[in-house]
């Protein structure tokens, strides 16, 4: 079994965490756009999670996970620095087409902020104008704001109180860069499946180029399962192995939704059955009490 150590970890919130994990290979052959499979023990889900950000020269990948169903808020409590997972798969998925934008909007929502910055170094580093906007509910939940900053030429943060940037959600955002610029040529979004969808529709009148990533049920990896098809078009595509980046003007985000309410039910009581047996204490708990 390879070495899958976790060599930081830092907490953005409650519920919000970044692992970065040493895996040189994989570092070396990451592109933006991409995700990994990681299973936390051997008995454990297999759960794809798009990858935040790499250091070839490190040799780590970094993830930023959110504690929502019952393997990710496993890891929340076990991953810890010096532990190890079990399994991690990757990288998968078709990288972005980066290069041959000269202005773009990159788009991050919720825990889609975390893998839109990949998208927007590669644009800066291509020579594209950049213009980043991401969107939280609040200033304490906002995190990665420098590393936006160097690698943006413009940097919008959208909160939903108004505590930091301006009120309101990515969408006001993203109608604020195209009030400014009329030459904008793409725009990239990442976030929930809602979000993704208005931020198409808000580019869709100027007919911009715009990319989303999808986040379907995913099982497999491989295209075999077949739980990670979606509609674009009229085409029927499966995210893992022809995505996970589609038009977004074409993604019929309603199948997709529709879909991933199917394993609620499911999802709810597997995290009632681990919260009952689990003895370990709640690291949001142990953070507090630091």
């Amino acid at each position: 079994m390879a070495d899958f150590e976790i060599v930081t970890r830092e907490d953005f919130s409650d519920v919000t965490y970044l692992l970065e994990i040493r895996h040189p290979l994989m570092a070396r052959a990451a592109r933006p756009g991409q995700f990994v499979i990681a299973m936390l023990h051997e008995h454990g889900e297999r759960i794809p999670l798009t990858i935040a950000d790499f250091d070839r020269d490190k040799g780590t990948i970094t993830l930023v996970i959110q504690a929502v169903g019952k393997t990710t808020r496993e890891m929340q409590q076990v991953c810890q620095v010096g532990t190890k997972l079990y399994g991690l798969v990757g990288p998968m998925g078709l990288p972005s087409e980066i290069g041959h934008a000269k202005k773009a909007i990159c788009v991050g929502g919720g825990l889609g902020v975390a893998p839109i910055y990949p998208q927007a170094r590669a644009l800066k580093e291509s020579g594209a104008y950049v213009i980043g906007i991401v969107g939280f509910r609040s200033k304490e939940l906002v995190f990665w704001e420098e590393k936006f900053k160097a690698v943006c030429d413009e940097f919008i943060i959208c909160t939903d109180d108004g505590s930091a940037g301006i009120k309101g959600l990515v969408t006001d955002g993203i109608k604020l860069a195209l009030t400014r610029h009329a030459d904008i040529d793409e725009a990239i979004a990442i976030g929930p499946p809602v979000m993704m969808k208005a931020a198409a529709e808000a580019t869709r009148e100027r007919k911009i180029k715009t990319m989303v990533s999808l986040n379907p049920v995913m099982v497999d990896g491989t295209g075999m399962c077949g739980g990670c098809r979606v509609t674009i078009g009229d085409q029927v595509k499966f995210a893992c192995v022809d995505g996970p980046d589609f038009d977004g003007h074409k993604v019929d985000f309603d199948d997709l939704m529709s879909r991933l309410r199917r394993y609620k039910d499911v999802e709810k009581a597997a995290v009632e059955r681990w919260s009952e047996t689990c003895r370990m204490p709640d690291v949001r708990e142990v953070s507090r009490a630091k």
